[in-house]
């Protein structure tokens, strides 16, 4: 199948900053791709030379098959969403979403069921003779969403188009966008900083920095098998432990960390006296008290530093030795309850080989 989007090599320079430097990607017809990385790593201007708003100083950019550098943005078979929505504050939502379709040779009749079956997909029924600034930011972002999907195009570029949305709104419109995704089967690029937004609404992720793609895959691979610091980093798995390796047997290997822990691992493309970091998610970092007996594949004896009371989860912060601590979070449902630890107690923790990512640095 022809990808929807792909990016042969594109670099991007603006003086002596690169903010795209040497991507390749490709994106499939009808999926939810999300581009995510901290600010000034490169995901916007990305987005930005897909869209034809930014030329390529190298590389080739392709939508539907068909090499798209030297055809301009009002020419590409994509719409952009962008965070400020840019509303035409003069016109009724009505018209706002009917404005793209004036510029094709459609019939007034054929617009105006066009608009009428956006605002039944963005459920605003109801609402089309309002002005913008009649309607709440979720309202208002519908109707970005709608102005653009009525185009009809190959691909829609959403660029963090709910960062001005309160918590709760952008929970409620990240279940609205995915679902109108799915409906329209159109292919959406969504750029953004927030690690919820693009782990619950996307297909694949593309982890930006630096102006490269350090990761891409399904949102279980980038969260629970991250191959980078980074990436870990990114992704809250923030236990990270280096050392070096001490022994190789079979599929695993024995870890000595910089604190003098002994860790087991699953087999690496590493050799003995090489250095390594390795990663533990915190929700597979698993306590039980002090002189419990249980079989886990690395197991220590620790002390309580912190214990963080979040509402859904409790985050727990362990001190392994001196030099090395880790965090666990526990929710109501796990064997021990954060209500059964206060700082000082002297606990077991441990984690299955199965949890543990290596991570290159």
């Amino acid at each position: 199948m022809t990808p929807s989007v792909q990016l042969k090599n594109v670099y991007k320079r603006f003086g002596e900053v690169v903010p795209v430097d040497n991507i390749s990607l490709q994106i499939i017809r009808g999926e939810f791709f999300s581009i995510l990385g901290p600010s000034g790593c490169g995901k916007t201007t990305t987005m930005r030379i897909i869209g034809g708003l930014e030329n390529p100083d190298e590389g080739d950019v392709f939508i539907s098959g068909k090499r798209v550098n030297d055809i301009p943005p009002y020419k590409r078979d994509c719409s952009i969403v962008f965070q400020n929505l840019a509303l035409f504050p003069h016109l009724t939502v009505n018209q706002n979403i009917a404005f793209g379709l004036q510029f094709k040779d459609l019939s007034k009749a054929d617009i105006s069921r066009s608009v009428s079956e956006m605002l039944d997909l963005v459920e605003l029924q109801g609402l089309g003779e309002r002005k913008p600034r009649q309607l709440s930011g979720g309202q208002q972002q519908r109707v970005a969403l709608a102005r653009s999907i009525v185009l009809k195009p190959e691909v829609l570029l959403l660029d963090e188009p709910l960062a001005s949305l309160d918590r709760k709104l952008r929970d409620s419109m990240r279940i609205e966008i995915r679902k109108i995704q799915k409906e329209t089967g159109i292919t959406f690029i969504y750029v953004t900083h927030d690690l919820e937004e693009a782990l619950s609404m996307s297909d694949h992720i593309a982890v930006m920095r630096d102006g490269r793609f350090l990761q891409i895959g399904t949102p279980v691979e980038i969260h629970d098998h991250p191959k980078t610091r980074f990436v870990a980093d990114f992704m809250g798995a923030t236990n990270i432990l280096s050392g070096r390796i001490v022994e190789k047997t079979g599929g695993s290997a024995a870890i000595l960390t910089e604190g003098g822990l002994s860790v087991t691992t699953p087999a690496n493309d590493r050799g003995v006296d090489d250095s390594i970091s390795i990663s533990i998610s915190p929700e597979a970092v698993e306590i039980r008290p002090g002189k419990a007996e249980w079989d886990i594949d690395n197991k220590f004896s620790a002390r309580i530093q912190e214990n963080v009371y979040l509402g859904d989860v409790s985050e727990i912060i362990i001190a392994l030795n001196p030099t090395e601590s880790i965090k666990a979070k526990l929710t109501r449902h796990s064997k021990m309850r954060s209500s059964e630890l206060k700082v000082g107690d002297e606990i077991q923790v441990g984690w299955s080989n199965a949890d543990i990512n290596s991570v290159a640095d």
